[in-house]
């Protein structure tokens, strides 16, 4: 009697895992149980990246601000005290935005906070 293999499922489970692992260099791409692990390793590093990644461009947009705002004689967190004092709903992504590409206005808005 032949042994039993595992059939379809089991090789469209595996060539799933190699097309996630194509790319990879050497046997990370090619065979399975090296492919598995690189693969887990990637989907990992990609789900955390992505809030890390939410980090970073919050850390960015309020360098960008604190650099404009002291320029203009403000530090960043006296500017934003002001801001919310003022009631003005900018959030740090378009007045980081703002900063870089119009900065007559960042001055204007900067004069709203006082």
């Amino acid at each position: 009697m032949p042994r039993a293999k595992r059939g379809f499922k089991a090789r469209r489970r595996r060539n799933r895992v190699l097309k996630a692992a194509k790319g990879f260099r050497g046997k990370r791409s090619s065979c399975h149980a090296a492919a598995n692990e690189a693969v887990q390793h990637a989907w990992m590093h990609m789900y955390r990246s992505r809030r890390v990644r939410k980090r970073d461009f919050r850390a960015l947009w309020i360098q960008r601000i604190n650099a404009a705002s002291r320029i203009v004689g403000k530090s960043y967190s006296k500017l934003m005290g002001g801001l919310n004092k003022a009631g003005v709903a900018l959030n740090r992504k378009m007045l980081a935005e703002i900063a870089v590409s119009d900065p007559k206005a960042f001055q204007a808005i900067v004069s709203a906070a006082r």
